[in-house]
């Protein structure tokens, strides 16, 4: 054998752990089941839906094995994958930059292979992009948090479509919701409203993994569909948190540091369109959050709620960055104690209620980001008339019947 940089690579312990990991059991279930990513099932299989094909990726730090390898790297050392390219979203492939940033064109030190930017790239641009790599295959492995405005899912959304009209094939490959695939809930997006923080109408907190939305784009809103495969999970159920597949949690993002920020993140990442803190530049991220001139009685009133599943503290905390960066702001921390009974979409209208009732300063952004995320103007519309969070989240039932309707053709695991 010719020693080659792959081949020594190859050989390496750490590599040949990945391999086997992906034709045993790597990590019990619960109830005796085993759980397999998208990436595992693609490796035990020889990768045969790749073979013969030139391949490019669409991933980022969370794109790794069940040893915290990156799939890149994984793939780059493989005779049997021919890797040509990586295409790097928000925050970049390697996950260097913050919020609204990315790593631009370059070559990973690592593998030598070039990484292209496809943040804000969308269309005819993109699959230009696509065209230029000489790739005929796109995959796709990134570790979504089940918020529709969470922007990989429309990286996802954006390079489908790029693909399709590039005359490429698509992959995805699957990893679990983290905050389980129970059900939709939440507003419906507004078509007018589309942003890259929503590009198609489906629900705040949509409960589908990326191999579910990537069908459903499919199937309901491309223009034409890709030529598309999907590599599912085994052993995943739509009940289980994050903790039960026993992955490795690496952050989407930098301000996603943990599973329980993932876990209030679809509802509390709605004060990103007022005047608060939503916790950025602190190391609670979506579960804290405040303003100057806030004191306890915002935190009386949400317990006064009622709501299922979480406590509200009064916390005081000063950001590093961000909102009210080096002040001391008062506010409240969300402490989710049943995970099971938690609706994080009704507990962030309940806060967004409360917040205004108790704070004379409340004030939504200026340029009305709130409907942004949510996705019309209702919610907004419906606070500033006074209305209470059972009124607020009764308002939009009947789209999200719709939705859930919809989402139930292309739902692959129980």
């Amino acid at each position: 054998m010719r020693f080659t940089r792959r081949t020594l690579l190859a050989a390496t312990p750490a590599l040949a752990a990945t391999a086997a990991t992906t034709t045993t059991a790597a990590a019990a279930g619960t109830g005796g089941r085993w759980l397999h990513t998208g990436f595992e099932r693609l490796v035990a299989d020889g990768y045969s839906v790749l073979d013969g094909q030139r391949v490019g990726i669409v991933t980022n730090p969370t794109g790794i094995t069940r040893e915290a390898r990156h799939i890149v790297d994984v793939m780059h050392a493989d005779e049997r994958v021919n890797l040509l390219a990586v295409f790097g979203p928000e925050h970049g492939f390697r996950g260097t930059a913050q919020a609204g940033g990315s790593e631009g064109r370059h070559d990973d030190p690592a593998t030598g292979l070039p990484v292209y930017d496809t943040y804000l790239k969308s269309g005819r641009p993109l699959a230009d992009i696509f065209t230029a790599s000489g790739v005929d295959t796109v995959v796709f492995d990134i570790q979504d948090v089940g918020a529709r405005f969470y922007t990989y899912i429309w990286t996802l959304f954006d390079c489908m479509e790029a693909a399709q009209l590039a005359g490429k094939r698509f992959v995805v490959l699957d990893r679990p919701n983290p905050v389980t695939g129970r059900s939709a809930q939440g507003p419906v997006l507004h078509k007018e409203f589309a942003t890259f923080i929503g590009r198609q109408p489906i629900s705040q907190a949509h409960g589908m993994t990326v191999a579910e939305l990537a069908l459903l784009f499919n199937g309901e809103f491309l223009a034409a569909p890709v030529p598309l495969e999907t590599v599912t999970m085994t052993g995943w159920r739509r009940s289980e948190f994050f903790d039960a597949a026993h992955l490795p949690w690496v952050p989407p993002s930098p301000n996603m540091p943990t599973p329980d920020t993932a876990l209030v993140y679809s509802g509390t990442c709605l004060f990103e369109g007022t005047n608060l803190s939503e916790g950025r530049g602190t190391t609670r991220p979506f579960e804290l959050l405040g303003a100057e001139g806030i004191d306890r009685r915002w935190a009386a009133a949400a317990g006064e709620l009622g709501l299922p599943g979480v406590h509200f503290r009064e916390a005081y905390f000063t950001p590093t960055f961000s909102k009210f960066q080096g002040k001391t702001v008062g506010g409240v921390q969300l402490h989710v104690h049943d995970r099971a009974a938690y609706d994080p979409v009704r507990t962030g209208i309940g806060l967004l209620v409360t917040a205004k009732r108790t704070f004379p300063g409340f004030a939504w952004r200026p340029d009305n980001w709130i409907d942004k995320l949510t996705g019309s103007t209702q919610v907004r519309t419906a606070i500033d008339a006074g209305a209470s969070t059972d009124e607020v989240v009764a308002s939009w039932q009947e789209e999200l019947a719709a939705f859930r309707r919809i989402r139930k053709e292309y739902l692959l695991y129980r």
